[in-house]
């Protein structure tokens, strides 16, 4: 199962800006997932949680295996935020859109 990356609304930026903060954003989030492969199905799954239970699911909502898979997508997402952006990763209204 493949994926798609997409930065939008990074203002100021070059074409080349964009494409090396994506590309910083899928090496972080793959290595942070073990591989390439793993970014689709974790993410499909991580939605599919979020939909049902929201940003934080009671602690007795999820098994083990599903919270373990939520918070693990959390901490892949977040290591590759600050890998595109730096430590001004929460400025501005920049976003990544995955596709599955």
């Amino acid at each position: 199962m493949s994926y798609t990356l997409r930065l939008y609304d990074f203002e100021d930026a070059s074409e080349q800006d964009r494409r090396a903060a994506e590309q910083r954003f899928r090496a972080a989030l793959e290595s942070a997932l073990g591989d390439a492969a793993m970014v689709a199905p974790v993410y499909t799954m991580y939605l599919k949680l979020l939909s049902i239970y929201g940003e934080e699911p009671p602690e007795d909502a999820l098994t083990e295996a599903q919270r373990e898979l939520f918070t693990q997508w959390q901490a892949a997402e977040s290591a590759a935020v600050t890998a595109a952006f730096g430590p001004h990763r929460y400025m501005g209204d920049a976003q990544f859109e995955i596709g599955v």
